[in-house]
């Protein structure tokens, strides 16, 4: 996507070869930054501390951090020891874990003196392949509002309703769920995106809002508690959101208050449909209510909230009583009988074992 008159991906390697120069988020929408990981540990902080996010990101973000850790010791105690460290930043999201494994996987049998090499080389790979699977989704989704937009009468915009962030800034380029609506847009479809807040890091404020205005897509930030009121009122005619982990059995992990929005749709009969990449699918796990870990983040993050001063300052303020403890679950999981549908890079599936094996059948049981 482009920011002014460049394109950018969300992250790639500096002309050194060696470290990776990222967007931080965290100055989003008020300010563009562009700060450079140089170690292991660089990795790990912008991962736990959300200058990059969206599990797609994340991965990507930790294959990268394995290359730069090669590049220093390419011992096998370093690769674990790595492996370990970047895999600790965020529990949720499987992408992390499906990168982390794959460059050990590569990497392990290698000889220490070709391992950086090599990582870099999968690091790039990985990202490059990103960017595919999400424009495979957006030509997936694209086919969905084609048919919503073809029962509309000509000329009245396709409205979605959007959740957290699923943007090119939280993959390497195009989104997830916002490639459909970035490709409609290219079609020449009408289109218009209610854009959920998404307390409490307000991730569809700051960035997903950003990205729309960016690209040119009618929009509108809405509170999070607003979704409802829309859909009954006729306002939303789809919802489509992201996913940081999706079981073998169609449940989905996401941002919390997805599964609020999922209630919602399926009271008013509006389709819910999540968008995302094969790794992001966790074909070891069934029961995302029981079996997903859910991130329990700082609770500073609900008590405080950043934002722009009148004179210009980027400050952070209170928004609670001093002596009020909050409590900051970052995800919850929507079941799969409240998802329409799961749009993938090779196709939309039903949420389900049975309808997932229809478009990923190397996955199906024996």
């Amino acid at each position: 996507m482009n920011v002014g008159d460049r394109h950018y991906r969300t992250i790639w390697l500096n002309e050194d070869e060696r470290s990776v120069d990222i967007i931080d988020q965290r100055w989003l929408p008020h300010e563009f930054r562009v700060v450079t990981l140089r170690t292991v540990e660089d990795v790990a902080v912008a991962i736990s501390d959300m200058w990059v996010r969206g599990a797609p990101l994340i991965g990507v973000s930790a294959a990268y951090g394995m290359a730069i850790a090669m590049a220093a010791d390419a011992s096998d105690a370093a690769l674990d020891a790595t492996w370990d460290r970047l895999h600790a930043t965020r529990p949720t999201a499987i992408n992390l874990r499906w990168a982390l494994d794959d460059m050990r996987r590569l990497l392990a049998p290698l000889p220490p003196e070709t391992r950086a090499r090599a990582a870099y080389e999968r690091a790039a790979a990985i990202a490059d392949e990103d960017v595919e699977l999400n424009r495979a989704i957006g030509e997936n989704g694209l086919a969905v509002i084609r048919r919503i937009a073809a029962g509309k009468k000509p000329g009245e915009p396709v409205n979605i309703l959007t959740h957290c962030n699923a943007g090119w800034l939280a993959t390497v380029d195009y989104g997830t769920a916002t490639a459909p609506i970035y490709l409609a847009v290219e079609a020449g479809i009408p289109v218009h995106v209610f854009v959920d807040e998404t307390r409490p890091r307000n991730q569809g404020a700051y960035l997903t809002a950003w990205e729309m205005a960016g690209h040119g897509v009618p929009h509108t930030l809405v509170v999070d508690n607003a979704g409802g009121h829309l859909m009954q009122h006729g306002d939303v005619d789809i919802v489509i959101v992201g996913t940081d982990r999706t079981t073998a059995n169609g449940d989905v992990c996401n941002k919390i208050g997805t599964y609020l929005k999922a209630l919602a749709a399926r009271d008013n009969g509006v389709p819910f449909y999540v968008a995302l990449p094969s790794p992001t699918i966790d074909w070891t796990v069934a029961d995302g209510l029981a079996e997903i870990p859910i991130e329990e983040r700082s609770g500073d993050e609900v008590s405080l909230v950043w934002g722009r001063a009148p004179s210009g300052e980027i400050v952070q303020v209170r928004v609670s009583p001093d002596a009020t403890p909050a409590a900051n679950p970052a995800f919850d999981v929507t079941p799969a009988r409240l998802v329409t549908g799961l749009i993938t890079e090779r196709g939309v599936a039903e949420a389900s074992r049975r309808g997932l094996a229809v478009l990923f059948p190397e996955h199906a049981p024996a």
